[in-house]
């Protein structure tokens, strides 16, 4: 199945500061992005998501700007094509309006389905911090 790269982006009312734990932390993950979310040793996160497990890699971030994870095998190593998704934090400096950026590559083929996937998971993130 061929893999196609996914681009959002959502205004949210809230500071960078404030959203930075909501996208890089398993407490913060777990309240609007899986079911729950752990870390284990290796700092491999286990994204759980009605009872399945998938474990990533935060393989880059910033503080308080962006996060990537990228997917890994049942093995918990990373494929020769693995999915990843990144978060990235903006802020138009004009307005001072917030940005998430979502960037997602995956085999998922309908993109509708998948935008609202999406605007379920940020409308929970916007209720849990308030934006």
């Amino acid at each position: 199945m061929e893999k196609t790269k996914f681009a959002y982006e959502y205004e949210i009312n809230a500071s960078k500061k404030m959203l930075y734990p909501y996208l890089t932390t398993p407490s913060g993950l777990a309240q609007w992005f899986a079911d729950d979310v752990n870390i284990d040793e290796d700092n491999i996160y286990n994204f759980i998501w009605e009872g399945e497990d998938h474990n990533a890699k935060m393989v880059s971030h910033r503080t308080n700007s962006f996060a990537r994870f990228v997917y890994l095998n049942a093995d918990k190593t990373e494929g020769d094509d693995p999915d990843w998704v990144e978060f990235k934090i903006d802020v138009n400096e004009m307005t001072q309006t917030t940005y998430i950026k979502i960037h997602e590559y995956s085999e998922f083929e309908d993109k509708e389905e998948q935008a609202e996937v999406w605007e379920g998971l940020l409308y929970a993130l916007k209720e849990t911090v308030g934006g």
